[in-house]
């Protein structure tokens, strides 16, 4: 073990609607890759359905498994109480009636050190942020149309 304090690193989150609630499980190894490294650590982990008639319900990682070569029962649990009931509203809010989502918040672990080590250094944050997915397609479409 350490001696030096721990440093987090920034949180995270994201919400992965399923049209239709058809979840494949195929980007689960992944996620558990991302863990087994040390990139990231999952905080909070849970699924949601808004059924046709708008009510929405929790739903449990067992039952998400089914068929699937995917085991989610590893996140069964994860909870470090920073999502709540006004964000699931929220995300409720904006999924469409018989789709399922995902919602995961995470620690970016691998920058807590390296934040750390710049702070040391004298320097601070001005700025941050994320360019969306789809704009970067945009971009990248756009550009090789021109050329």
């Amino acid at each position: 073990m350490s001696n030096e304090p721990y440093e987090p690193g920034p949180i995270d989150y994201l919400v992965v609607e399923f049209p239709g609630s058809r979840m494949t499980g195929e980007g689960l190894p992944l996620l558990v890759d991302l863990v087994d490294r040390g990139i990231i650590r999952i905080l909070d982990l849970i699924f949601v359905k808004k059924e046709e008639n708008g009510t929405v319900e929790g739903v449990q990682l067992v039952d998400l498994t089914g068929d699937s070569d995917y085991d989610l029962t590893v996140f069964e649990g994860v909870s470090s109480g920073l999502l709540g009931q006004d964000e699931i509203d929220d995300v409720s809010a904006i999924l469409e009636p018989g789709s399922s989502a995902g919602i995961l918040v995470y620690e970016n672990v691998w920058a807590g050190p390296f934040a750390a080590a710049l702070r040391r250094g004298g320097g601070r944050l001005v700025a941050n942020g994320r360019i969306p997915v789809q704009e970067i397609l945009a971009s990248l479409d756009a550009a090789e149309s021109k050329a």
